[in-house]
């Protein structure tokens, strides 16, 4: 994980605590609306409220405050992902990585557009992770759900597919929200469409996973 500047320091004080939560809530929102080519650091540290000197002490350049931003995405990102659960119904179990994929995507919709944005570009920063610890922990559960197709407790399927699947539809809500409230319209744009996605989404998934009689 990428450290700022003051975290590698022996002692760090409240006062450096929260200026480095500050500069990040900052860099977060530059960089979920401009991207990281978008991005300077002037315009973040007018964000935060400092010094562009004051904010180097903390980040020596754009890329430590992106690549800080990234791992603590990606690491709250893919908690739901772990708690995928081989032991678990088949069927609870996608349901509730349904509802915990919406509730970021409802509760963290900058973080999905700066991962979203990074990808985009070609994953520069990242894509040694996502070749990394991001396919390791894909790979682990592909075989979780070949081990359900194979005990018949689902339908046969593309585990890869349906991870990505669920990927796009959930984050779609961060990433398009403004195209969704569109159109939904003001009746309906309310927080109440996580819960109307929740309930479509879990009724495709599951459905199409059921096995059928034969």
């Amino acid at each position: 994980m990428a450290l700022p500047r003051a975290a590698k320091t022996q002692r760090r004080t409240r006062i450096q605590e929260e200026k480095e939560e500050r500069i990040l809530e900052a860099a977060l929102e530059v960089f979920s609306l401009h991207g990281f080519r978008g991005a300077t650091i002037d315009h973040i540290a007018e964000v935060a409220g400092m010094s562009k000197p004051n904010l180097l002490y903390y980040f020596r350049t754009k890329e430590a405050m992106h690549r800080a931003l990234i791992d603590r995405v990606l690491e709250t990102w893919l908690d739901p992902l772990k708690a995928f659960d081989a032991t678990g119904n088949p069927e609870s179990e996608i349901r509730s990585y349904i509802r915990r994929k919406l509730e970021m995507a409802r509760d963290f919709p900058r973080e999905s557009r700066l991962f979203a944005n990074e990808v985009l570009q070609g994953a520069p920063h990242i894509e040694d992770m996502l070749k990394g610890s991001l396919k390791s922990l894909v790979d682990e559960k592909a075989q979780v759900i070949r081990a359900w197709s194979k005990a018949g407790k689902i339908a046969k399927c593309d585990p890869y597919h349906l991870i990505f699947s669920i990927w796009s539809t959930t984050q779609h809500y961060a990433d398009f929200d403004v195209q969704v409230r569109a159109v939904l319209g003001q009746e309906n744009d309310g927080e109440g469409r996580f819960e109307d996605a929740a309930r479509f989404l879990e009724t495709l998934f599951v459905n199409g996973l059921r096995m059928r009689e034969t």
